[in-house]
C-alpha cells in the first residue's frame, strides 16, 4: 500500500476518533491493541490490512474504506443558492426498522411498501438474511419477507447487528421463538450510553431474562411467566414500547400496556400488528391494550408512512437558505408542536387540505414554506414525549435558531453528549455556545461561512451541519457521511432537484 495512502487512511481514522471524542489509548483498547500501534497507523507509519480497516470503522462506527468503492463518501456543498420547487417526504426510517423487527412475528408473507433504502434499513437486512429469512427488493421499492421454518440465529452476522441500535426490538420477537438466544449490544449513532434496562423491566414480566456480557444480550426464556397486572414501562421510549408491544403481540392473553409511547413509528407498528390480526386498543394513546395470538400465520401488505423527522430536516432546509419550497406529504400530526413554534418565531408557511397516507391512517398535508424574517422563541427548545417537540427535530432548531434574531436556548436532555455536535456549527460561522452536556446557547442571525469538516457520527446534527452549508456561500466539504446514509435516501440528489448543489465524490 502506498505511502501516500496510508497517510489518508490514517488521517481519516484520526479525525474519525477525534470526533467520536476518544483518545488513542481507548481506540487501542477496543481494538485489543497498543496506543503506540494506533498512534503509527494514524501517522501513515504502519501497514494496515483491510480487516483492521474494518474493526477500526465498526469500533467507531465510521466507514473509513467502502470495500468495492474508492473510499468513504463525502460532500462538497456549493452554498448560498436558494431552493425552490416540491419535494415529497419518503417513508419513515423508524417505522421501517420496526416493521421489518416486528416481520419476525409473522410466519406469513409480510409485504412493505416504498421502504426507504438506507444504511440502517440494509444492517438490519442483513442479519434477517444471515439468520435464514428471505427478503427482497420487488417492484423498485418494496420489500418481500419470508421467515424460515427455522430461524438460524448461531449464523447472525453479528458485525451487521452491532452497527445498529435497532436490533434491540429482535428481543420481543425472539422471545416467542426460543428458550435461549443471544444478541449484539446494539449500535448505532455514537449519542452517549443509552440504558437498554426499560427493555429489560418491561419484557422480564413475559419471562425474559437478559445477562449482557462480553458483547452479547444472553436471554432465557420462561414461556411459564405472564403478565399478572399492567405493565408500566419505566421510561417512555419507542423503542421500549415497541418492543412490549412485539411481546404481547404473540402472548395469549389480554396484555394492558401503561406510560407507553404513542410517537409515529409506534402508531405505524400497531397498525401493522392490526393487519397481522392482532386487536390493539388505544393507538395514539399512552395505554394500550392488547389481545395477543400464540400463532401469527398471514400474509400481509403493509405501507408505512412518511417521516416526520424528514419533513423538519426539509422544512429547516427552506428556512436557512432563505427559500419558498414545497414539502409534500407531511405527517402533520407529528409536527404541530415544532409547526406552533416555528410560527411563534415568525414563520410564513401555508398548509394545505389533509388527506391519508397510503396506510390509511396516518393524516398528511403539503406544507409551503417562504423566507421569513425570525425571531428566537421567548421559550427554551426542549423535547418531551410525543405529542410534545420530536426529540429527533430538536438538532434542527440550532439551524434555525442561528438564522433567527436573538439567542435560543436549547435542551437536549435525552442523549448524553448530541448537544455537543451542534457546536460543530461554529465552523460554519454561527455562534453556539456549549454550556454543558445538555443544554447551548445560539445567538443569531448567522453569516454562514464555507468550511471544510468531519461529519459528526450522529444522524441528526450531521445533517444539521450539511443544511447549514447549504446556506454559507463558497464550496464547503463534509466528510465521510455514511451517518447521513444511516437516516436518509438520496438527500443530496433529492435537494438538487430543489436547486442545491451537492457533489458526492471519495478520494481513496
Amino acid at each position: 500500500m502506498a505511502d501516500d495512502y496510508l497517510g489518508r487512511i490514517g488521517r481519516l481514522i484520526r479525525d474519525a476518533r477525534q470526533h467520536r471524542g476518544w483518545t488513542q489509548l481507548q481506540l487501542a483498547d477496543a481494538l485489543g491493541t497498543s496506543q503506540s500501534a494506533v498512534n503509527r497507523i494514524e501517522r501513515g507509519n504502519q501497514n494496515i490490512s483491510l480487516e483492521m480497516i474494518a474493526r477500526i470503522g465498526e469500533a467507531l462506527d465510521s466507514e473509513i474504506v467502502s470495500l468495492g468503492y474508492a473510499g468513504p463518501m463525502h460532500l462538497r456543498v456549493v452554498g448560498g443558492r436558494r431552493l425552490s420547487g416540491a419535494i415529497d417526504v419518503r417513508t419513515s426510517k423508524n417505522a421501517c426498522v420496526a416493521l421489518l423487527c416486528a416481520a419476525l412475528l409473522n410466519d406469513g408473507r409480510t409485504i412493505l411498501r416504498s421502504v426507504a433504502r438506507i444504511e440502517e434499513v440494509y444492517r438490519i437486512l442483513e442479519v434477517l438474511s444471515s439468520i435464514g429469512v428471505r427478503a427482497r427488493w420487488v417492484n423498485g421499492g418494496d420489500l418481500e419477507i419470508v421467515p424460515p421454518s427455522r430461524l438460524e440465529l448461531e449464523a447472525m452476522d453479528t458485525e451487521a447487528a452491532r452497527r445498529t441500535r435497532s436490533v434491540i426490538m429482535f428481543l420481543g420477537p425472539l422471545m416467542h421463538r426460543f428458550e435461549q438466544f443471544t444478541l449484539p449490544y446494539a449500535g448505532g449513532c455514537d449519542l452517549g450510553t443509552r440504558t437498554v434496562q426499560p427493555h429489560m423491566t418491561a419484557l422480564r414480566q413475559f419471562g425474559l431474562e437478559v445477562a449482557a456480557t462480553q458483547g452479547f444480550y444472553h436471554a432465557q426464556v420462561d414461556s411459564s411467566v405472564s403478565p399478572t397486572r399492567a405493565i408500566v414501562l419505566t421510561e417512555r421510549g419507542d423503542t421500549v414500547t415497541e418492543n412490549a408491544l412485539m411481546a404481547a403481540a404473540r402472548h395469549d392473553g389480554v396484555t394492558v400496556i401503561r406510560n407507553a409511547s404513542s410517537n409515529y413509528m409506534v402508531q405505524d407498528l400497531c397498525f401493522f400488528l392490526e393487519e397481522l390480526g392482532v386487536k390493539v386498543e388505544g393507538i395514539g394513546t399512552t395505554t394500550l391494550t392488547v389481545h395477543g395470538m400464540p400463532v401469527i400465520d398471514r400474509d400481509v401488505d403493509y405501507s408505512p408512512s412518511e417521516d416526520p423527522v424528514e419533513a423538519m430536516s426539509l422544512l429547516a432546509a427552506a428556512v436557512v437558505t432563505g427559500s419558498e419550497l414545497t414539502i409534500r406529504r407531511v405527517p402533520v400530526e407529528f409536527l404541530e408542536i415544532e409547526l406552533a413554534v416555528l410560527e411563534e418565531m415568525g414563520l410564513d408557511c401555508d398548509r394545505g387540505s389533509e388527506y391519508a397516507a397510503a396506510n390509511g391512517r396516518t393524516r398528511l398535508v403539503d406544507l409551503t414554506v417562504r423566507p421569513s424574517k425570525l425571531v428566537s422563541p421567548i421559550d427554551k427548545i426542549h423535547p418531551m414525549p410525543f405529542p410534545g417537540l420530536n426529540i429527533d427535530n430538536v438538532p434542527f432548531f440550532a439551524a434555525i435558531a442561528a438564522s433567527a434574531q436573538g439567542s435560543t436556548l436549547i435542551h437536549d436532555w435525552v442523549y448524553d453528549n448530541r448537544a455537543i455536535y451542534l457546536t460543530e456549527l461554529t465552523r460554519l460561522g454561527a455562534s453556539v455556545k456549549l454550556l454543558d452536556p445538555h443544554r447551548v446557547l445560539v445567538e443569531g442571525p448567522t453569516r454562514w461561512r464555507s468550511a471544510e469538516m468531519m461529519c459528526p457520527p450522529a444522524l441528526r446534527p450531521a445533517v444539521v451541519v450539511l443544511l447549514a452549508m447549504l446556506a454559507a456561500e463558497g464550496t464547503s466539504v463534509l466528510r465521510n457521511v455514511y451517518v447521513i446514509n444511516r437516516g436518509y435516501e438520496d438527500l443530496a440528489e433529492r435537494l438538487n432537484a430543489v436547486g442545491a448543489r451537492i457533489e458526492t465524490f471519495r478520494d481513496i
